[in-house]
């Protein structure tokens, strides 16, 4: 193989592997690996590659990678493949769990309906329900509702079509956890009759600095009166604050959370289910213990800041009420990087008209990325690229498009996008009937055709870079230069290209069946431009690739004007 032809192989592989960006310093190394003896002539070897690397990068990834299959021999091509496909088998494979047997497993998916899910949420919610379906088991979705002042039916119903219509999870049981809220009390009178529970009357800062101290409080040892007074909790005759219940834990323990915790508090806010029915309401770590208990979870997999501390904790509380542990797997922490994921600055940012509501696109809510267009396979394959490590993963924009342009190149169809066009009349240019496949690995979804003269349109920022003299190409159309003001034909193969051509630009035949396009972007601005006749076959919910631009979601259609929202690049 000559070096040029093997330079572009390497540049072009590169390309493909970046999404349509070559990197010199890769393709050097590429290159001296092959043959050490182009050492001797760097200069003329670093020229050729700065030249094939310009002419690489001017191509759109579906350029690249059409000329890649012309010019990487056979062997080489079956070979990467060969190779992807045992990464891909590798990669798609969840590690065994302890204790785990086949069909008997029951994993759990606990959300608190507080707020719209978003993307830590569904990664959660996947390695539960994958493992699930691993071992042939069960998932259980339990809704911790039991903070009257934030759970709502909004967020239940929300998050039910998030799992269920989006993420494809289908849950073995739906429940709320307030719907144990009679079992609980009984548990709680247990403990008290065991001596293992008690109703403490100190103020908040009095016992915190009891906890502090490893200090045991001064209220009641005796059971009776302690039921007494739980009865009195439960039927709302204690001021809210007032009276609490407590675990009777080791005051002394390094474990700060086994210093006689919370277990119950009063708080008169109307449950959006239960109304005024129940005052007295479990804290997270005892509803979350007997609520697992009872709906027959095996395996607890969740993420590692709950720590240690809390399954000692809820360890004890089973324990206590003898109940089967389950086995507890943690896994690093999903730290969401560029934007907020809390429920509160959400809903200060959508108060303050920063951002238009939980789907807007700068968001990484179920909503909003439905909405933009990334597919559930995204999430899946997030599940696996993160595995089960106890190593914190850092996911952003970056991560989450890398992952869903893989997936799209696959499927999504291909359209002519031009932004803030320009019209340039291209003289004596040949009338042309110019087919373009709507995907080139997939011949079967058919062709898009396009009538084209002398008048062209071209977007805004190709018109003002078109240099006096340069060779230009429209993409799988005809060449021409800019001579002064005006555009001359030159010819139509992309070979004549190849031996001067300064870039490829995209293009739209100047005719009234274009149709108006807009793309909101991930910072709400709007792109307006014109879009190819064939969108208008398009329906909402469709995700398309606009060539040299990204991949969009349809979103709406509103008087011919097809209105996008912008995926990724």
């Amino acid at each position: 193989m000559e070096l040029k032809d093997k330079i572009m192989m390497f540049a072009l592989e590169n390309a493909i592997k970046f999404n349509g960006r070559a990197n010199p310093g890769a393709i050097i190394g590429k290159i001296l690996s092959s043959d050490p003896e182009l050492k001797k002539d760097m200069k003329t070897v670093s020229r050729q590659i700065q030249e094939i690397i310009k002419e690489v990068n001017s191509m759109d990834l579906e350029s690249q990678k059409k000329l890649y299959e012309e010019v990487a021999p056979k062997d080489r091509k079956e070979k990467k493949k060969e190779i992807k496909q045992k990464q891909k088998e590798i990669k798609h494979e969840l590690p065994d769990l302890p204790n785990a047997v086949q069909g008997k497993v029951v994993t759990r998916l606990p959300p608190e309906p507080s707020k719209y899910n978003h993307i830590g949420h569904a990664i959660s919610f996947l390695i539960n329900y994958m493992y699930a379906k691993k071992y042939d088991g069960k998932c259980v979705l339990k809704f911790e509702d039991t903070n009257p002042e934030k759970s709502s039916q909004e967020f239940v119903n929300a998050m039910i079509e998030d799992l269920t219509e989006y993420l494809d999870i289908k849950p073995s049981k739906i429940a709320l956890v307030s719907d144990l809220m009679d079992i609980m009390y009984e548990k709680a009178v247990e403990l008290i009759k065991k001596e293992k529970a008690y109703v403490c009357f100190c103020e908040r800062e009095v016992m915190k600095d009891l906890r502090m101290k490893g200090e045991k409080c001064n209220c009641f040892d005796d059971v009776n009166k302690n039921l007494e007074e739980w009865k009195k909790m439960v039927e709302g005759k204690h001021e809210a604050g007032k009276a609490i219940l407590r675990l009777k834990g080791d005051m002394k323990s390094n474990n700060m959370v086994m210093r006689d915790p919370v277990l119950f508090r009063i708080n008169f806010t109307p449950h959006f289910k239960h109304k005024d029915k129940y005052v007295c309401w479990p804290l997270y770590d005892f509803e979350n213990s007997i609520s697992d208990c009872e709906f027959g979870v095996t395996h607890i997999l969740r993420s590692s800041e709950f720590g240690e501390m809390r399954n000692e904790l809820q360890n004890y509380i089973k324990d206590s009420l003898g109940y089967d542990k389950q086995e507890i797997i943690h896994y690093g922490r999903f730290n969401i990087t560029g934007t907020t994921t809390k429920g509160r600055e959400i809903r200060e940012l959508i108060a303050s008209g920063e951002v238009s509501g939980w789907d807007d696109p700068s968001l990484v809510t179920l909503k909003a990325l439905k909405r933009r267009g990334i597919k559930k396979e995204v999430l899946y394959d997030l599940v696996y690229e993160a595995g089960m490590s106890l190593n914190s993963k850092k996911i952003d924009w970056t991560v989450i498009s890398s992952i869903s342009r893989k997936i799209l190149d696959k499927k999504a169809d291909r359209y002519f996008f031009i932004e803030n066009p320009k019209k340039i009349t291209v003289n004596n240019s040949p009338n042309q009937n110019i087919e373009l496949d709507k995907h080139p690995e997939m011949k079967e979804k058919g062709v898009r055709n396009f009538e084209t003269k002398d008048e062209f349109f071209i977007t805004k920022n190709d018109f003002d870079n078109i240099r006096d003299g340069s060779l230009i190409r429209m993409m799988d159309c005809v060449n021409f230069k800019k001579t002064g003001d005006s555009y001359e034909f030159h010819s139509l193969d992309y070979e004549e290209y190849k031996k001067e051509g300064r870039a490829i630009i995209q293009w739209l035949p100047a005719n009234e069946n274009n149709v108006e396009v807009e793309i909101r972007m991930p910072d709400n601005q709007i792109v307006k431009g014109l879009g190819e006749k064939t969108i208008s076959d398009l329906k909402v919910d469709d995700i398309i690739q606009f060539q040299r631009f990204g991949f969009c979601r349809l979103d709406n259609i509103i008087d011919g004007k097809y209105e996008f929202w912008f995926t990724h690049k």
